[in-house]
């Protein structure tokens, strides 16, 4: 790393990660940003389910008003999924010395593919309990997911977890505790693709292709595209991620992500009765 690269690197913004402290309460930016999400994606799934229009025989699934209580149950497996994600499928050893800071997740520490099984798991008992189709319910919710990828993201970036690489890029960042030398600021790749540019991808095919009215075609598309951008994230991502073949390019992310970027491409290719607007 040249000393002209780290005079070009952006210096990490002085972020305080607690957002608001009232006596003992404390309200960090990393809950807040979650929290974000999960409102924003609340506020998108109503507007969905108002459109008649975008479902087959212009027939919502189910109605607005019951996406409140889907959103506690989705909220509860994002939270228990992603937590356990983490502990189980990148730091198994650690947490199994030190059990009780599984409970710390406001130091961070949240798996997407463990949050993505935890929320199939409470959109298929949720379809069950309400008998509502489970492909549409898991339609609606992939619609949504991206602008919670999109602030868990940024949230990643307050905390400064999952770090890039060193670069010589000059929008490399210098990230506090990890060496002068910048680093791509991977968090914000992924909020880039797999929460905004994939919310508007998932957008074009609801809104301009109907892809709602053919059940299980958005919740394919959503995991095709997630898996893709998130293999392309991994090539940027620290050494601390990758596999057990330390010199390999292949990193746990892609493990996880390949056979499901596979699966979904499929399964929209095989579901999928393109109508018009």
């Amino acid at each position: 790393m040249s000393p002209f690269a780290s005079l070009l690197a952006i210096p990490f913004p002085a972020i305080d990660p607690v957002a608001l402290q009232l006596g003992p309460l404390i309200v960090r930016w990393y809950g807040l940003a979650y929290v974000a999400g999960l409102l924003l994606g609340w506020l998108y799934l109503k507007r969905l389910l108002a459109t008649p229009r975008l479902w087959r025989d212009d027939t919502p699934p189910f109605s607005p008003i019951m996406v409140d209580d889907l959103f506690v149950w989705v909220a509860a497996g994002v939270i228990i999924g992603g937590r356990l994600g983490h502990v189980l499928l990148y730091q198994p050893g650690y947490y199994l010395s030190h059990p009780i800071e599984i409970l710390y997740v406001w130091q961070g520490g949240m798996a997407f593919h463990g949050g993505m099984l935890g929320t199939i798991l409470a959109m298929w008992l949720f379809a069950r309990r309400h008998a509502i189709p489970a492909l549409s319910v898991m339609d609606s919710v992939s619609a949504a997911v991206p602008i919670g990828l999109f602030f868990g993201r940024i949230a990643n970036f307050i905390n400064v977890e999952v770090v890039g690489r060193e670069t010589s890029a000059p929008w490399g960042v210098i990230f506090p505790g990890w060496g002068p030398a910048p680093r791509h600021p991977v968090q914000l790749y992924e909020a880039a693709l797999e929460g905004l540019l994939l919310f508007l991808i998932l957008r074009y095919l609801v809104y301009r292709h109907r892809a709602l009215a053919s059940p299980g075609v958005i919740g394919a598309a959503f995991l095709a595209g997630y898996g893709g951008f998130r293999v392309i994230c991994e090539f940027f991502k620290y050494d601390e991620y990758r596999t057990i073949v330390a010199e390999g390019w292949l990193t746990t992310g892609m493990i996880y992500s390949i056979p499901m970027a596979l699966f979904g491409f499929v399964a929209m290719l095989v579901l999928w009765r393109p109508k018009a607007a």
